[in-house]
């Protein structure tokens, strides 16, 4: 397929994008990591170990989705496919994105509102209400959310890897780069490539140290998005 003339923008996003949705990050003081231990609920030894209680912890970030809305920051960002080619890679494992009408959208930890039998990735589908035991795919295995557990592969990274090589300009909205292998895609962005990051308390780690064209915008993701959109135009 022909590549299209229109500049190609990836958006590398990450938990602090939803934030402003009110899906709580994991690693702010008041994340969920502190009510429960990542050992207890997001490594596949867990859900050998207590699978009810794997499930109930998803069930319920399931529910919580489905009262979250889009904000200002995800629809800036779908905006942004009126001018130039997008793809959003993203941690974040809810469908805001989409629903806020991006098209194009690489999710590396997997997605809530999908499940996957227990013996590998091939057969996901999408799932809306509580998953439980005894709930099976069509050949009677075992289903399990569609999350890419601590200690598991990322199946997603190397598509993204190679996304983010075609980058003409990247944006890092709502991850502190703080977790491998995602944080690691930066690396392989274009060197002529602009890199604008937006977080609100930015730390330039090891991954955007040296940049020359490093653009730190110290905002939210909705004004930082706003300030991102005036910029673009002036760096491609």
């Amino acid at each position: 397929m022909a590549r299209s003339e229109r500049p190609h923008i990836v958006v590398l996003s990450g938990a602090g994008v939803s934030a402003e949705s009110g899906l709580r990050t994991f690693r702010d003081s008041n994340g969920l990591w502190e009510e429960h231990r990542v050992e207890d609920v997001a490594t596949p030894e867990a859900f050998v170990r207590d699978p009810e209680l794997v499930m109930r912890f998803y069930n319920l970030r399931r529910a919580q989705l489905k009262t979250a809305k889009p904000n200002v920051g995800h629809k800036l960002i779908a905006a942004l496919e009126a001018e130039y080619d997008v793809t959003v890679i993203t941690q974040n494992v809810d469908d805001l994105h989409e629903r806020a009408g991006s098209t194009n959208v690489i999710h590396l930890h997997g997605e809530l509102t999908k499940v996957r039998p227990v013996s590998g990735n091939e057969t996901v589908q999408e799932w809306e209400g509580d998953l439980a035991i005894g709930d099976l795919d069509d050949n009677g295995i075992q289903l399990r959310p569609h999350i890419v557990w601590f200690g598991e592969a990322v199946p997603l990274i190397e598509d993204a890897a190679l996304t983010v090589q075609q980058a003409d300009a990247v944006i890092i909205i709502g991850t502190s780069l703080q977790v491998y292998p995602a944080a690691g895609l930066i690396s392989f962005a274009p060197a002529s490539a602009p890199v604008l990051y937006i977080d609100p308390a930015p730390a330039v780690g090891y991954e955007l140290r040296g940049r020359e064209n490093l653009y730190v915008l110290e905002m939210g993701g909705s004004e930082g998005m706003e300030r991102a959109r005036e910029l673009l135009p002036t760096l491609l």
